[in-house]
């Protein structure tokens, strides 16, 4: 693993440069009188901090640090990381991994699984700490600092829709859990992850690949040197059918172009990104109609289903080196436009044209990311200090129409919201003995929500705020071994439109709005160790209070929050790579989820996962052969509040092997869900009704079938 120096702060830089794949270094100043944890990259970084470290005179007090590149062998987080829930995924590790579609690149970081319910265009379905996260509600996802999760979404709260991603542009994953940073706002209860871009890739990039389920796909990506900058282009074409009944016909047009300049004082980056979609989409099916034998397993009760989407961004980022410290400013603002059309009850609302329904979202996201952080001395000791100031907009128009065939009857609702926040933090880090150091931090939130519904009763307007203190305290190491405390609160934003509704929409009856900010409260106690040569280990034992569970309703396609709830689990994992040919990537992670108090339906939280497990074996550099064989348990979950009904388990292998064609060119087959199992995807238990069937429904388990096999084959020629 690559460190970068100039990369030492806790939140991540404007910038991804060559070696942008791996994790910056956290609070590497306060550090420098440690005695070595890992004694060949620990005397690196100490000498490099001992002749990076000049003093300016118009700037007593406040060191600064030369550029100095420090090369170790594995993503070593002992002596950096401030709990034991957080680390690197390097791009190694990304571009080995055997993924259906983008968003499963997440499923790297320990204890997470993506999965989908409904075609491919739509955001993943995400499952983390005890979790039904759905489309995103206590997940925050970045990419190249842009944040991905969407407010007052007209699917779900948080809506984070991963398919403009190209993997191939990925330089690295970082991942925290729980509301311990100070940095991390909205919908980052669970955890915040973030995907950097890398500025220039060392060769083109040309990449042709075909297979079965109508699967065709290419790419082709460059960087060239343009003056004291680089610019970066990508464009990609991918067509899916998949191997449902009714085709897919799944089309997706992607594209990227940036300008950086990485070198001197201040360095920047201006990116802009397109990515457009449409797709007919195979959602849950009940379990009764596959029995009954009026549809196969990869049918469809209604084959109009489906969607489109697309994204447009601009985007820019700058770091300063200053006689002060360093400064980060991260801007953009971001277009989507999103029409989604399902049927989960059939005919149940409307036996003669059917439940079909279309949510409607377009919205103009605008945002400012500005950070200054700095080292003082105090007492004795070195204080490296942060603070910074989040601002975000959202002027949104969503909204739920009826329709047939995708075709609109009637409106239940339209909605204009303009959304507004403003995060503030600081972040104080101090070494005070050899073996002990903290992070101690404060956010405060701050929220004004304007919504004009065709509605009048739901229109109005709503301010909230809140405040939640930050605390680590960090031990050692002993051994290689190091030891963490870590205690704070934070929160997820609500749908606006729900702070200001007094009438169902639906069924006209009167509601009471909701709260617009929720607090979390997490604690979690953990330990990570590099005691074996090429091993780097964590275990963490945490809780996690919500004052109000988000919770996925299946039969309304949204999310509605709930009764408080309670989260303790336990998440162990191992990377081990003991030389350049062999990489052992191990996790697993068990939770129990209750809602706290006591109530007739039941205190289990449906959908909530309890037990998740992933295993990747990958090789590399065995002559010209490479591959990787991943293994991905999803454990069973509960369905209904009683736990009178649950899911089974899932468990499927994906694979692929390659061979390298001189120096240029590549060959690879990639193989999914290699054992064709016929598990689920996903689960639900609710109400629904088939043509015939008793006017009130029936009661049913709802699934969406994983994937049957199949096979990719592609060519990837460098120039």
């Amino acid at each position: 693993m690559i460190h970068l120096l100039k990369r030492f702060l806790a939140d991540s830089p404007p910038w991804d440069g060559p070696h942008s794949h791996c994790r910056p270094a956290h609070g590497l100043l306060h550090r420098r009188h440690r005695s070595p944890g890992t004694p060949a990259f620990t005397a690196a970084l100490l000498a490099a901090l001992a002749t990076g470290w000049p003093s300016h005179p118009r700037a007593a007090g406040v060191p600064t640090l030369q550029e100095v590149v420090v090369t170790a062998k594995s993503n070593d987080l002992i002596g950096t990381a401030n709990s034991a829930n957080e680390g690197t995924v390097l791009k190694k590790q990304l571009d080995q991994r055997t993924v259906y579609r983008p968003g499963e690149l997440l499923e790297t970081v320990p204890g997470l699984i993506v999965t989908q319910h409904s075609g491919e265009g739509k955001a993943n379905q995400y499952f983390a700490r005890g979790f039904n996260l759905d489309h995103g509600t206590d997940l925050r996802i970045s990419v190249d600092g842009m944040l991905v999760n969407q407010r007052s979404h007209g699917h779900g709260q948080g809506y984070a829709d991963l398919n403009f991603m190209i993997p191939e542009l990925a330089a690295g994953l970082q991942y925290q859990k729980g509301p311990y940073y100070a940095d991390q706002g909205d919908f980052s209860s669970a955890g915040a992850l973030n995907i950097g871009y890398v500025n220039k890739l060392p060769t083109g990039i040309a990449s042709y690949g075909v297979g079965n389920q109508g699967f065709m796909r290419g790419l082709v990506a460059n960087s060239h040197d343009v003056g004291a900058g680089t610019v970066l282009y990508a464009v990609e074409l991918n067509k899916k059918d998949g191997p449902w009944v009714t085709k897919e016909n799944y089309k997706k047009f992607n594209a990227v172009l940036r300008y950086s300049q990485d070198t001197g004082s201040p360095r920047f980056n201006i990116t802009a990104m397109g990515y457009g979609a449409n797709w007919n989409s195979t959602d849950q099916i009940p379990e009764r109609a596959v029995l009954n034998g009026l549809i196969s397993r990869l049918g469809a009760i209604d084959p109009s289903d489906g969607g489109e989407s697309h994204r447009f961004s601009l985007s820019g980022a700058l770091q300063h080196h200053g006689d002060y410290g360093i400064t980060k400013v991260n801007l953009y603002t971001v277009h989507n436009n999103m029409a989604l059309f399902s049927n989960f009850t059939y005919f149940l609302d409307d036996p003669v044209n059917g439940d079909q329904f279309s949510q409607i979202d377009k919205r103009f996201q605008s945002a400012l990311n500005l950070s200054h952080a700095w080292v003082n001395n105090f007492a004795g000791f070195a204080l490296e200090n942060t603070v910074g100031v989040q601002f975000q907009n959202d002027v949104i128009d969503n909204g739920l129409l009826n329709t047939r065939q995708r075709q609109a009857l009637s409106v239940t609702r339209r909605d204009h919201v303009v959304e507004n926040s403003i995060g503030i933090y600081y972040q104080n880090s101090v070494q005070w003995l050899e073996k002990f150091r903290s992070v101690a931090g404060v956010r405060s939130d701050y929220y004004w929500f304007d919504v004009k519904s065709n509605i009048g009763a739901n229109s109005g307007q709503q301010y909230d705020s809140i405040t939640n203190p930050k605390l680590s305290l960090i031990f050692g190491p002993w051994a290689k071994t190091e030891y963490y405390f870590n205690y704070g609160s934070g929160f997820h934003s609500n749908d606006a439109r729900g702070t200001t509704t007094t009438i169902d929409p639906k069924s006209g009856t009167a509601v009471t709005p909701v709260n617009p900010l929720v607090r979390s409260t997490g604690y979690e106690f953990g330990l990570r160790t590099a005691i074996l040569p090429g091993l780097q280990a964590s275990l963490a034992f945490f809780r996690l209070d919500m004052a109000s569970e988000l919770l996925f309703v299946g039969d309304a396609g949204t999310t509605e929050p709930s009764r408080p709830s309670k989260r303790e689990g336990v998440e162990v994992s191992a990377f081990y790579m003991p030389n350049d040919w062999l990489m052992v990537d191990l996790d697993y992670a068990l939770a129990k989820a209750r809602f706290t108090g006591q109530d007739p339906a039941g205190n289990h939280i449906p959908g909530a996962i309890q037990g998740v497990g992933k295993a990747t074996v990958a090789l590399d550099n065995i002559g010209p052969f490479f591959g990787s064989l991943q293994f991905r348990y999803f454990g069973k979950r509960p369905l209904t509040e009683d736990n009178s009904v649950q899911s089974n388990p899932t468990m499927t292998f994906n694979g692929q092997i390659g061979v390298k064609i001189g120096k240029k060119a590549r060959v690879i087959l990639q193989g999914f869900n290699l054992l064709n199992t016929h598990a689920h995807a996903i689960d639900y238990f609710y109400t629904s009704r088939l043509p015939g069937e008793p006017t009130g429904g029936v009661d049913d388990r709802h699934f969406h079938p994983i994937e049957s096999r199949s096979f990719r084959v592609s060519f990837i020629a460098n120039f």
